[in-house]
Order: structure tokens, then sequence, then C-alpha cells
């Protein structure tokens, strides 16, 4: 319960320096295989900071479509894949008005930016000659001197902001290009999840009904010893999703788990003593 303790305990913090807590102990768990224990932390944190996000907070409105994609794994880890695919839905959405909402605000920002280089280097060029002049001089006077150290002081300063305006094109490139890859791979992923689910929805029907589809699907995990565990153990609780009765099932997701337990049996009744004749 680590990461849910973590959820709760922090204080008044950005949700993206909340996500940064919480996102290792997160990652362990669902590493683990304790989907749920995920899903539950996750979900309590986005109830109570996903809907009260600045949209102009890019930084904030990114950890918040990390945070929902984290969901979305947790629930299809769990073989939840339908509620996967609605928060895979929900980071795209976030991802979209978060690119449409930064990008004009950090339009304006680089314009400013590209204007104070522009005037940076015009003084700079200005000022040029009648550095080089003074610096290759004989015998300079004492205003002469005083005027060439505020002309390299002049010259420092410029240079100094040159470099800083710089910076943040260079940042505001890369900001850009990171919330256009969230978008990307949040449309692809939630489209590929909607895919896969209409995929199953058509097997479920060919094959005849659930029973028949997991026990069929069932074998297939089995013999699949390539595949992560990860994997299996994922696909296992699906299919413990679709069909809970099916103890086989339940002995595969357990023996992933390296639990190994067989699901407990009902206890039988216990018969009624026959009324004593009187």
């Amino acid at each position: 319960m680590l990461a849910c303790a973590l959820a709760t305990s922090l204080g008044a913090q950005s949700l993206t320096d909340r996500f940064k807590e919480v996102r290792g102990p997160w990652e362990v768990q669902l590493e683990r295989g304790e989907a749920a224990i995920v899903r539950r932390g996750v979900e309590a944190l986005l109830g109570r900071e996903g809907l009260t996000v600045n949209p102009s907070d890019y930084n904030d409105m990114h950890a918040l479509v990390a945070l929902r994609g984290l969901a979305a794994r947790a629930c299809i880890s769990e073989g939840s894949w339908e509620d996967g695919v609605t928060h895979f839905q929900k980071a795209q959405s976030v991802a979209e008005e978060n690119l449409a909402t930064a990008e004009p605000l950090l339009a304006k920002t680089r314009m400013e930016h590209e204007l104070k280089l522009k005037e940076c280097r015009e003084a700079m060029a200005k000022q040029a000659p009648r550095v080089k002049e003074l610096d290759g001089a004989p015998g300079l006077s004492q205003e002469q001197l005083k005027l060439r150290q505020q002309l390299k002081i002049f010259m420092d300063e410029q240079q100094a902001a040159l470099a800083h305006s710089e910076r943040a094109l260079k940042d505001i490139e890369g900001i850009l290009a990171r919330l256009r890859q969230a978008k990307e791979t949040t449309t692809k992923t939630a489209t590929d999840w909607q895919v896969f689910l209409a995929a199953e929805k058509a097997e479920l029907a060919e094959a005849g009904g659930t029973t028949q589809y997991v026990a069929g699907k069932l074998e297939q995990v089995k013999a699949d010893n390539a595949r992560p565990r990860q994997d299996r153990l994922t696909y296992g609780r699906r299919l413990q999703k679709l069909d809970p009765a099916n103890k086989d099932v339940v002995r595969l997701v357990n023996g992933l788990m390296g639990t190994d337990e067989a699901p407990a049996l009902p206890k039988p009744r216990k018969k009624r003593s026959a009324a004593k004749k009187g």
C-alpha cells in the first residue's frame, strides 16, 4: 500500500511534483503484478487533482497525460481492458488540449526571445567597432579606459542576454516536441486498443460464447512460455475477468503471481440431523 499512502500524504505540490513522487513505487508495483493496488492509487490521485489542473500549465497537463496512461496500464494489467481504453482516450484528449493551448502561448514567448536576439545582435554590432578601436589604441586616457570598461560590461550583458534567449528558444522547441510526441503516442495507443477490443469481441462471437473463448485462449497462454511473465499475467487476468468461474484460469494467474494456490472450493453444507420422534 506504499503508493496509495504516498498519494494521500503529499502536501501542496503541483501535479507534476506529486506524480514524480509516486511514479517509481507504482512502476515497481505494476512490475510485481499488483495492478489493483496501483489502479486504486492512481485513480485516487486523479480524483483529487485531475479535474483541477490549470489548462495553461503545460507541465501539469503533461503529468496528467502520463497519469492517465499509468491508470490505463494498471486497468489493462488487472484485466479491465475497457476501463483501460477509457483512460487512454482521456489521456489522448488531455494531450490534444495541452498541445493546442501551449502552441500559441509558447509562440508568443518565442517571438519575444527572437526579438530580443535581434536587438542584442544589433546593439553588439553597433558597439563592436568602438570596442575594437579602443582595444587597439595605445596610451588610452582615463576617460577612454573608463569608456572601454563600460563597453565591455555592456557587451558582456548583451552576450548573457543572447545566451539566455537562445537557451529559451531551444527549451521551447523541446517542450513542443515533447507535447507533440505525447499527442501522437496517446492517439495511437487509444486507437490500437480500440481495435484490439473489437477483435476480441469478434473472436468471442466466433468461439460461440465466453466459456469456449476463455478455454481456448487459456491453452494458448499456458503454451506461450516465451512471452514475458507480465504479458501472460495480463492476459490471464483478462480471461479471469471474462470467466471468473474458470478454476484453471485462477490457477494460472496464481502461478504467475507465485502463490500457486488452487481456488478455494465451497465448503460442504452440514447435514441436518433428523428430528427425533417424540
